[in-house]
């Protein structure tokens, strides 16, 4: 296999020109630093607002976490529905699970409405158990979507067989509404959306420092009424909420094209994205052209200190795979690329108004494209109306200092990777904030007036 991302491999021969680098001092209404799918929602928001919009992207637009993704357009990110419903109650867990739904459409009607030509694939999504484990997980994940009134199927492993070839399962549960999508060709097209409506669109160009109301890169400045910072892997000296973000390693693979009984051979009837219930979990699904798109990790790449790039870790994802799905044994993974995620201790996004400069607004920590979407959509509308907005309570859920097991101060004597596998495991297994919060209790009763 070749080290390489396959979705930059994609954009050959793609008319998608690089934006030149900034190379001046300008004054803008609005600065949005970062334009992955977070920094892209909170500019598509200014699309004929008649403001002075400029964006600041160090790579290429959507260059970095999120064109690496493996591309899943469904609600789940790192934390199950019934998950949520043990932190936060059904009311909670629903006023939650609406956050990555809306994110969804909002990046599916951007794709449809401009035609984007990013492979969008309409793919339900399927939770794999895997063992006795893993059946009671998808057990507990039904009745958490029977409780808030969703649709979804549950299959035992019998029933499992007919819809995907494999023996390897102990059950799944499917819901449809979610897609796949090619994402690094997604941000590419809503660039060509942003420069044609006459946002000033600037990639190559890293901010080095924000001082007071001014982004400063190695070639310019922006000064701007508003700031937006939706950047990953932010460093201390851009914001003292650097530290409230974490990373997440995993890696991912791209197979050479299946032939039509190949791909009948593991979805039969219908073509689903696919994760499964263990802790460092595999997910795969189809691209358009019919390659398998599998990623996956282990628990010491995931939360390991530097980012890795030997084949091992994925060569054993890839041989898993193959285990459960022996009929695909000699095809051949042409490419892999590893990405580092940017997560919080509890998986939630960290979405924030500066308290010493209200001007200053952060996304950090979105874990899933669609989380990333509405939260840089939101960002973007509270900055222009003083977080006055109707659904304004999420300042709640996502502010920086929400009760997490393990504080910021140990990080000292523990570390950096113990604090946020400590806190994520917590997070995903024992955590219950609408039973130990009263501050929790008050957004999900609705009683979250004046609370931002």
């Amino acid at each position: 296999m070749i080290l390489q991302n396959w979705w930059f491999t994609t954009l050959l021969g793609t008319d998608d020109p690089i934006q030149p680098p900034l190379r001046k001092d300008i004054r803008a209404d609005v600065l949005i630093i970062g334009a992955g799918a977070a920094g892209i929602s909170a500019a598509l928001h200014f699309v004929g607002k008649g403001l002075k919009v400029v964006v600041l992207e160090r790579n290429i637009l959507g260059g970095s976490t999120s064109g690496k993704s493996a591309g899943f357009l469904t609600p789940d990110s790192e934390l199950e529905l019934s998950q949520l419903i043990r932190r936060f109650g059904v009311d909670g867990a629903r006023d939650l699970w609406s956050v990555p739904t809306k994110g969804i459409d909002r990046m599916r009607s951007t794709i449809t409405g401009h035609g984007i030509d990013c492979d969008l694939q309409r793919q339900d999504s399927l939770f794999l158990g895997i063992g006795k484990s893993g059946w009671a997980d998808i057990q507990d994940e039904m009745r958490a979507r029977t409780a808030l009134g969703f649709d979804q199927t549950l299959y035992d492993a019998n029933a499992l067989t007919k819809i995907i070839g494999s023996n390897g399962y102990s059950g799944a549960v499917r819901y449809a509404e979610t897609y796949g999508v090619n994402a690094l060709r997604y941000c590419q097209g809503a660039k060509k959306i942003l420069v044609g409506n006459g946002i000033e669109v600037h990639e190559a160009s890293e901010v080095l420092s924000i001082e007071d109301h001014c982004a400063r890169t190695h070639l310019g400045s922006v000064t701007a009424d508003q700031i937006i910072v939706c950047a990953d892997k932010l460093d201390r000296s851009l914001t003292r909420f650097a530290d409230n973000v974490y990373h997440a390693q995993t890696f991912l693979s791209i197979s050479e094209p299946l032939n039509d009984r190949m791909v009948a051979s593991i979805f039969p009837s219908d073509r689903f994205q696919c994760w499964d219930s263990t802790l460092v979990y595999s997910y795969f699904r189809l691209t358009g052209d019919n390659r398998i798109l599998l990623g996956g990790g282990d628990m010491l790449s995931t939360f390991a200190k530097n980012d890795l790039d030997s084949p091992r870790i994925i060569n054993r994802v890839i041989a898993g795979f193959k285990e459960k799905f022996p009929q695909l044994r000699d095809l051949e993974f042409i490419q892999y690329w590893p990405g580092r995620i940017d997560s919080t201790r509890d998986l939630l996004p960290t979405v924030l108004k500066d308290e010493r400069a209200p001007w200053l607004h952060f996304v950090l920590g979105c874990v899933g494209l669609p989380w990333a979407t509405f939260c840089g959509d939101f960002a973007a509308r509270h900055a222009m109306n003083g977080g006055n907005e109707p659904d304004k309570h999420y300042y709640d859920y996502f502010r920086p200092d929400r009760g997490f097991f393990v504080p910021l101060w140990l990080e000292r004597v523990l570390g950096k990777q113990i604090v946020f596998s400590l806190n994520n495991g917590w997070a995903k297994y024992y955590q219950k904030d609408v039973q130990n919060n009263a501050r929790t209790r008050a957004i999900v009763s609705g009683r979250h007036a004046g609370m931002t």
